[in-house]
């Protein structure tokens, strides 16, 4: 008795190879049909031995699997967007494309969009305290990378921590004028009253670690501008520890975000075309899902606060 399937079939194949019986004949007493019979001796003539071994019946294609056009179409969001796989699929939900992230993940992965390196970080838990529009706003400046006119700008930079509604703004010095000036533009565009605000330690915010060693009299150095004007105004004024821009990390993330998608792929252009280009890529960052918001937009936090 054959103890295979491949066995088994030699038993029928090789009598008809070898002209021992005719297969029309053998077919009459096969119980697995003259059909099944023309289908092994072919596979015997062309491929051998190895043309009679049993080979997966799954398909080669699930009828669960993901349309090609659908696969196109969010490569091609991937390439213009740089969103990230859960972005994407906020935005198809939103369009009402249901598609889970992993799935989209898979595909970023398999045509090598996905970032070539990544820094295992330590995870730490952290009591979040759940903030309301206005209560902390993040402000830090940053280096325009492209000279303009041989000029040095500099774009300063406030973020809700509720919200993450951004408000951006284009100076040519970074002075404690144009600090008092950015966030007199912020309370003026933000839809809810600014409670407080928080900077690093930047000579432009605080005299902490510069003016009082430079006063006459340490104890009681003189006050900087945007602290009398955060007083005037009832605004808290908090700074981060020296070294520790983590602490500001909205607004430290935000910057990463301009210059890998906005700063990077902006041709040179004059101060005017800049500051018009940078209002614009704004409106379309308070319009972007966010993983911290789970999803929702800067604008749309916003209005169901409002609500």
């Amino acid at each position: 008795m054959p103890e295979s399937i491949k066995e088994e079939r030699l038993r029928w194949v090789l009598p008809i190879t070898r002209k021992e019986i005719k297969l029309s004949d053998a077919a009459k007493v096969c119980p697995h049909g003259k059909r099944t019979l023309e289908r092994w001796v072919a596979s015997y003539k062309k491929r051998g031995e190895k043309g009679l071994e049993p080979r997966s019946t799954r398909p080669k294609s699930s009828p669960k699997d993901t349309p090609i056009r659908l696969k196109e179409y969010i490569l091609e969001l991937r390439k213009d967007t740089r969103k990230s796989a859960i972005k994407l699929h906020w935005q198809l939900e939103k369009s009402g494309v249901r598609i889970h992230e992993r799935t989209i993940g898979k595909f970023l992965k398999a045509e090598r969009l996905t970032r070539k390196y990544r820094i295992k970080r330590v995870k730490y838990k952290y009591i979040k305290a759940t903030l309301k529009p206005g209560e902390l706003i993040e402000i830090d400046v940053k280096y325009v990378p492209q000279h303009l006119s041989k000029m040095q700008y500099f774009q300063y930079t406030a973020i809700d921590c509720a919200s993450r509604w951004r408000h951006l703004e284009i100076y040519d010095q970074q002075t404690n004028d144009h600090s008092i000036r950015f966030l007199g533009e912020v309370i003026k565009r933000f839809p809810y009253r600014v409670l407080a605000i928080k900077t690093d330690n930047h000579a432009t915010f605080t005299n902490r670690y510069t003016g009082y060693l430079r006063s006459t009299d340490p104890l009681n150095a003189k006050p900087h501008a945007l602290d009398v004007e955060c007083e005037r105004l009832g605004i808290a004024h908090y700074l981060i520890d020296p070294g520790k821009p983590a602490q500001n990390g909205k607004v430290e993330r935000s910057h990463r975000s301009d210059q890998e998608i906005f700063y990077d792929q902006l041709t040179p252009v004059t101060l005017g075309q800049l500051k018009l280009s940078l209002r614009l890529w704004n409106m379309y960052y308070n319009d972007l899902e966010h993983c911290g918001l789970l999803g929702k937009t800067p604008n749309e936090m916003l209005q169901l606060t409002n609500h």
